[in-house]
């Protein structure tokens, strides 16, 4: 499939959405529509937004964010149907709480966590506009409070008079905008977003970093899966330390992919080479 053109890029298009949900007001807002309640000034974790990801499938630019409560977001568009979405979901959640993990806070201590998916089709075929899953016990019914739950937003959605009517806006903003010539929209926060994906289609460092990240992807493709898992590691290592050649030679030697992904995991979330070393 051929690269789609910069300026031809809508906010269903992973890159531009994560360009979009890169400013905290932005992303606090579009959370606020999500879970239908108030969300505190948020920090949007720029290093893990519109990056390059060799251990997953291609390019993750999903959006993560947290409060000032320590809740903790991660945001997708998606705009493909896809059978095991929900598994996915529980695979974020399952990152989210692995980094808190890594920087030694106890059980107790783990974030609230909350996955949302911004959906280009109907993720269960029930014409809701919004879903939301969390952990519930079989025999009772009653929710089990672990702090996890994922939202699942539907553009296609037909309880129109179910939903606030911003909730309603902004779908049927991600919903038509690209798929109309104009977009005629009353509300302020829909053209607030549409104002700034303008002022993004006009810098060009976004679109270099944009070609940089398809390039990239076409790269991985070609060299395959474990090389750019290697390579990707170490430019990453070598971005914050200096890489000794026997630690080099370790990483480029690795064939496991499990591994090589552990290991990128944990040289995120680590102070020294010498504490990644000893946790390898």
């Amino acid at each position: 499939m051929a690269q789609k053109n910069f300026k031809d890029l809508t906010i269903r298009d992973s890159f531009m959405f994560a360009a979009v949900m890169s400013d905290p007001e932005i992303c606090r807002k579009v959370l606020e529509l999500a879970l239908g309640f108030p969300v505190s000034e948020v920090h949007v974790q720029t290093e893990r937004t519109m990056a390059y990801h060799s251990e997953y499938h291609g390019v993750r630019l999903d959006v993560y964010a947290a409060d000032a409560g320590k809740t903790r977001f991660n945001v997708e568009m998606q705009v493909t149907s896809q059978k095991f979405l929900p598994k996915r979901g529980r695979y974020y959640h399952d990152q989210i709480d692995m980094d808190a993990l890594l920087t030694g806070e106890s059980y107790e201590n783990l974030p609230d966590t909350f996955v949302i998916f911004i959906c280009d089709f109907d993720p269960f075929g029930d014409g809701l506009y919004r879903y939301t899953t969390c952990t519930a016990c079989k025999e009772t019914g009653n929710t089990v409070k672990d702090g996890i739950a994922t939202i699942y937003l539907n553009a296609h959605g037909r309880n129109r008079t179910d939903i606030p009517d911003e909730l309603l806006q902004f779908l049927d903003y991600v919903k038509n905008t690209g798929r109309n010539e104009t977009i005629v929209s009353t509300d302020s926060f829909v053209r607030h977003i549409q104002e700034n994906i303008d002022k993004i289609k006009q810098n060009r460092s976004m679109e270099e970093r944009y070609m940089l990240l398809e390039e990239m992807m076409r790269n991985e493709k070609r060299e395959g899966n474990i090389e750019g898992k290697q390579e990707f590691l170490l430019d990453f290592l070598e971005s914050r330390f200096t890489v000794p050649s026997e630690l080099r030679e370790k990483i480029s030697a690795e064939t496991n992919p499990n591994k090589l992904k552990l290991w990128f995991q944990l040289s995120r979330n680590v102070s020294s080479l010498e504490e990644f070393r000893n946790n390898m």
